[in-house]
C-alpha cells in the first residue's frame, strides 16, 4: 500500500484582470489560517468554526484536492500580486448538488472594500455555468450581511426568499437570505451586444431582427454535431448547432461557410448546404431569425478551434442536451427526419 501524499489537482487557473483563482496548495495553509481565523470573517461563514484550528487548514486543503478530482466541488484560492509576489486574498468555491451548485466565498479583512469578492465570485460563477452540467447556482448570506448580499446582486443573483442555516462559527442556526442565478442572470465581464442585421426596418418599438445561420452537421453514422457555448458568451454552457451571425452584405450560406471554417476548421461547399428549417424566437433585446441547414459532406477534420466543447449526438439523444430557447424546437424536426 502506498503512503504517498496526494497530488494537487489538474485544474487550469481562472484569471481576472487583477486575480488568479487556482487550486489551494499545501504552502497556502499558514496564510489561509491567518486570514480565516478572524471573527469578522468567520462569523459570516456557515461551515467554518471559530476559533479555526491551524491543522484544520492542512486537512481542508487536502480535501479540496479530492473534491476537484471527483468533480463534486471546486474550492479555489483567490490570489493577487503585491510587490511582485503572489499573496493569498481569500477563497471561492462551487459545490455541485445534482443539477445545481452552491456558490461560496470569503475574503481576508484587509482586502475588503476593493471589489475582490465580486470579481472572484463572478468569474467562478460564469465558469461553472459554462463548463459544468448544471442549470442554476444557489447562494446565501446572513440576513444582516448586506456586503455579501450586494456582491451577489452585483454579479446577477436574485433574492428568492429567506431561510435558516447552521453556522459552525456561531454554534446554531441563523437567518439567511437565499439567492439564485441562471445563465440569463449573470453579468458578463465584457457584455457583448450583437449587432442586428435588419431584414426589414423595424417599426417604432419593434425588436430589431438578428439573422443567424446554423448548420446540423451529420456524420456517416447519422450523428449530429453540437457545440457548447463557451464562457464569455450569452447563455454559456448551453449546446447549439454550429454557426453564427450573418454579417452585412453576406448571404446565410456564405456566413455559414465562414463560421464553420473559423469554429471547426472545415471547408464546406455551398452546394453541400441543404436548407432544412428555421427558428424564429423573440429575445429581450432582439428577435432571432435562424435558418438551419443540413450538411453531410465537408473537407477536413472537425476540431474545436475556439476551445469549445463538441459532441457527436445520435438524434434520439439530442433532447438530453440543454439548448438555447431558439434551438429547442429544431430538435424534434431533426429527430423525425434523421
Amino acid at each position: 500500500m502506498s503512503d504517498a501524499a496526494p497530488s494537487p489537482p489538474d485544474f487550469a487557473p481562472l484569471r481576472t484582470p487583477r486575480l488568479t483563482l487556482r487550486p489551494l496548495r499545501a504552502a497556502d495553509a499558514p496564510a489561509l489560517h491567518r486570514l480565516v481565523n478572524d471573527w469578522e470573517v468567520a462569523k459570516t461563514l456557515a461551515r467554518v468554526p471559530f476559533p479555526y484550528p491551524r491543522d484544520l487548514a492542512d486537512e481542508w486543503i487536502a480535501s479540496t484536492w479530492a473534491q476537484i478530482a471527483a468533480g463534486s466541488a471546486w474550492h479555489l484560492a483567490i490570489t493577487g500580486e503585491e510587490a511582485g509576489a503572489e499573496m493569498l486574498i481569500g477563497c471561492v468555491g462551487l459545490t455541485r448538488e445534482g443539477g445545481e451548485a452552491e456558490l461560496g466565498y470569503w475574503v481576508g479583512r484587509r482586502f475588503w472594500g476593493h471589489g475582490v469578492a465580486t470579481e472572484a465570485a463572478g468569474r467562478l460563477a460564469r465558469w461553472g455555468l459554462a463548463n459544468l452540467d448544471i442549470a442554476r447556482l444557489r447562494a446565501s448570506a446572513l440576513l444582516d450581511n448586506d456586503r455579501s448580499a450586494a456582491v451577489l446582486r452585483h454579479i446577477g443573483f436574485r433574492a428568492v426568499g429567506e431561510g435558516t442555516q447552521e453556522f459552525l462559527s456561531r454554534g446554531g442556526r441563523m437567518p439567511v437570505r437565499l439567492f439564485t442565478a441562471g445563465r440569463e442572470d449573470l453579468v458578463p465581464e465584457a457584455p457583448a451586444v450583437p449587432r442586428p442585421v435588419a431584414v426589414t426596418a423595424p417599426e417604432a418599438g419593434a425588436l430589431p431582427i438578428l439573422l443567424v445561420a446554423a448548420c446540423a452537421l451529420v456524420d456517416a453514422d447519422g450523428r449530429v454535431l453540437l457545440a457548447r457555448r463557451p464562457e464569455g458568451k450569452p447563455l454559456a454552457g448551453l449546446w447549439e448547432f454550429p454557426g453564427g451571425k450573418v454579417h452585412p452584405g453576406e448571404t446565410p450560406e456564405a456566413a455559414l461557410i465562414r463560421e464553420l471554417k473559423e469554429e471547426l476548421d472545415i471547408d464546406v461547399a455551398e452546394s453541400c448546404l441543404a436548407p432544412f428549417t428555421f427558428a424564429s424566437h423573440a429575445y429581450e433585446a432582439f428577435h432571432l431569425l435562424m435558418p438551419l441547414y443540413l450538411c453531410r459532406r465537408w473537407q477536413g477534420t472537425v476540431r474545436a478551434t475556439e476551445g469549445q466543447a463538441l459532441a457527436w449526438v445520435r438524434p434520439p439523444r439530442l433532447a438530453d442536451y440543454p439548448m438555447p430557447p431558439a434551438d429547442r424546437p429544431l430538435v424534434a424536426m431533426l429527430r423525425d427526419f434523421l
